[in-house]
């Protein structure tokens, strides 16, 4: 098994700039809180060149995200504090605290506080950033 040294220096000591080191991103405790306090993304993961995307949620009693569906990604989400509903097509879940829900892309959703509010966090892989395109790549016209 190779020592934690191998995989971060080059053999002679100097640390590798093309690995990313683990890093401590916040107390969840603490982060806890302040989740009855003014409902959206209290919390955001924000490191460059990650491939994942998180966002630690607050919903007041009686708020609520309308359906919707998410095309292209899978979402995981965990229930932190309070309850609610994860309205699907035809269905309504309970949700609690320490449920964790998946949400495949291309399903329609919608998400209910109950009476003590609704905190959740989600995890999804990142998008792709937007970039201007040439109008050749836009159309896809050959210029010849």
């Amino acid at each position: 098994m190779p020592s934690p040294e191998s995989l971060t220096s080059g053999g002679d000591g100097a640390v590798r700039a093309d690995l990313a080191a683990p890093s401590i991103l916040g107390d969840f405790e603490a982060l806890a809180g302040d989740l009855a306090g003014s409902p959206g993304a209290l919390w955001k993961l924000a490191e460059p060149g990650r491939q994942l995307d998180a966002n630690l949620v607050h919903l007041p009693p009686g708020q609520h995200v309308g359906t919707h569906a998410e095309p292209d990604l899978d979402v995981l989400l965990l229930v932190v504090a309070g309850d609610g509903i994860l309205g699907t097509t035809g269905h309504a879940l309970r949700l609690a605290k320490g449920t964790i829900a998946w949400l495949p892309h291309g399903s329609t959703r919608s998400l209910a506080a109950g009476d003590d509010g609704l905190s959740y966090l989600t995890v999804h892989q990142r998008r792709p950033g937007m970039r201007v395109k040439s109008r050749r790549e836009a159309t896809g016209a050959d210029p010849g």
